[in-house]
Parts: C-alpha cells; sequence; structure tokens
C-alpha cells in the first residue's frame, strides 16, 4: 500500500459519495497521498438534444454543481490536512474516470450515483469504473438512508 500516492475520488457531489470522499480522504491521509477530486458533467444526457437555451442553462447548472461538488472535497481536505487538487471535466463519466485514472494508483468511488433510472438502463458507473480502470478502483458503500 506504501505505492499509493495519487488516488482520484470520483464524486457526483451527492449524499451518496460522500462516504467515499471521506473514506478516500482518510486513505490519503494515512498513506501520504494527494487526492485529486473529479467531477465529470454527463454529456451523453445531452446529444440527442438541440442545443437551444434551456439546455445550455441545464449545462452551466450542472457545471456549478460540479465546481461546487469538487470544492466540497477540497474543503473537506483542508480540514483533514490533505492537499486536494479539483478537476471538472465534460463527457462520459465511466470514459473519462478510465481515462484521467492511468496517471493515478487508486481510484475511489461510491456505489450509488446522481440516478436509479439511469442505473436501470445504463448499469453502475462504479461497475463500468471497476472493470476496465488500469489501477486498482475502492468502491465504497454509501451509508443506509
Amino acid at each position: 500500500m506504501d505505492g499509493i500516492k495519487k488516488i482520484l475520488i470520483a464524486t457526483d457531489g451527492s449524499d451518496n459519495t460522500k462516504a467515499a470522499v471521506s473514506y478516500g480522504l482518510w486513505l490519503a491521509k494515512e498513506l501520504g497521498a494527494e487526492i485529486t477530486a473529479l467531477y465529470v458533467i454527463d454529456q451523453t444526457s445531452f446529444v440527442s438534444f438541440p442545443m437551444d437555451s434551456s439546455i445550455v442553462s441545464v449545462y452551466s447548472l450542472l457545471e456549478n454543481e460540479g465546481k461546487k461538488a469538487v470544492d466540497d472535497v477540497k474543503a473537506e481536505g483542508e480540514s483533514v490536512g490533505v492537499k486536494v487538487t479539483p478537476m471538472v471535466l465534460e463527457g462520459s463519466p465511466t470514459r473519462k474516470i478510465v481515462e484521467v485514472a492511468t496517471d493515478f494508483d487508486l481510484v475511489v468511488l461510491g456505489t450509488l450515483g446522481r440516478s436509479a433510472l439511469s442505473k436501470l438502463f445504463m448499469g453502475s458507473v462504479a461497475e463500468r469504473v471497476t472493470r476496465y480502470a488500469p489501477c486498482p478502483v475502492l468502491v465504497v458503500r454509501a451509508k443506509k438512508r
């Protein structure tokens, strides 16, 4: 485990990822690792829609949500003494996490994301990242409500 110096925490800003964020920060502190907090603006939702003002507004809302999500991880990291670099990208969450993971020793993410309906039709991001990531993946189960 002492080879883990760069940890990628993927977050969607939901309550379901809080346990993963906390665990990832704890692990980074224990190992002396640095964190990058990643939020991916899911563009796959917008592919079939024309780019009118309502779509631009929704996109802007998601972008702001992403910035808040990674800034929250950064603030929590600062409170426990862990350096966190925020990162917001656009694209398919699974693809972007897997692409970015090539520069990391470990990916940490939660088991539940934003939409149960999208999981039903598209599958779990956590499951696909676990399958395709080039490094180990730690999946942290969200606390029961």
